[in-house]
């Protein structure tokens, strides 16, 4: 059986719809609803609750939590108001939209890895805290980053909430952490795992080496895709493997910390 553990963020962008005869995602007598960390369901309720208890604010305000304005703010308000009776499916479906889980083509995996990103995969929502890739929910907006009047910044809200349900979960396992900043914010870390990997991706041009910021999320996601594929559980199938975009591993840049079991890979594309 595969001991490893992959942390994604959520998509941005959502598939709207979804199955309108699906149970309601806080009947716990169906399966796959909610299924695998029902323990934050009171905590997901509350900030449901929250939440639509301030989408009748002004409209500057609901700029400001959501970060968007016109018809996209306008659409969040709406699927936040309906998300308890929105039709739902599947996190993975939800997300497709959004460009590292393009990157990923779960549809274009075979039978076997779809299998491990299921079982293995751990996404961080801003509005449901922790959820496996085959969770069903209903289209919704909440940034990890934002703030909520009633909660506070939502990844605080989330911390000690999820982090002993994640740390207890990791125990042991070899994980790769594809987290951006303001997920990782959500978790206090307590290492538990066997080992956890973060990677970080890099251009260079004449010698200058700037991070990817634009583009990142297909190299997570092409990553991911490689992951679940090859059943990597350790660092060593990654040394000689190039990215797809053309990244290689900068074992010169490796940073190892033997005191939190952690590893940092460089990939670096040049030119």
């Amino acid at each position: 059986m595969p001991n490893f553990s992959i942390l994604l963020p959520p998509a941005e962008g959502k598939k709207t719809g979804g199955n309108p005869f699906a149970p309601d995602m806080f009947d716990y007598r169906s399966s796959g609803t909610f299924n695998y960390f029902r323990e934050l369901n009171a905590e997901r309720k509350s900030l449901i609750k929250a939440l639509q208890d301030i989408l009748g604010a002004p409209e500057h305000e609901l700029e400001r939590l959501f970060g968007v304005k016109g018809d996209t703010l306008a659409d969040a308000v709406q699927v936040n108001t309906a998300v308890l009776k929105a039709p739902l499916m599947s996190a993975l479906d939800r997300y497709s939209p959004g460009v590292m889980f393009k990157a990923m083509d779960f549809q274009g995996l075979p039978t076997g890895a779809q299998r491990r990103l299921l079982e293995n995969g751990i996404i961080f929502s801003g509005l449901f805290g922790l959820l496996r890739p085959d969770d069903l929910i209903p289209n919704y907006r909440l940034k990890m980053d934002a703030s909520v009047p009633e909660i506070g910044k939502v990844s605080s809200f989330w911390r000690p909430h999820l982090s002993p349900i994640l740390n207890t979960h990791l125990e042991g396992r070899f994980v790769w952490n594809l987290l951006p900043g303001a997920h990782r914010d959500a978790w206090d870390d307590a290492h538990t795992y066997a080992h956890m990997v973060e990677v970080k991706f890099y251009r260079e041009v004449q010698g200058e080496r700037r991070a990817v910021s634009h583009g990142v999320k297909q190299l997570r996601g092409q990553l991911s895709a490689h992951i679940v594929k090859e059943t990597i559980e350790s660092i060593e199938p990654l040394l000689e493997w190039e990215h797809p975009d053309g990244y290689e591993l900068d074992q010169d840049a490796m940073e190892q910390n033997e005191e939190t079991k952690t590893t940092l890979l460089v990939y670096v594309k040049y030119g």
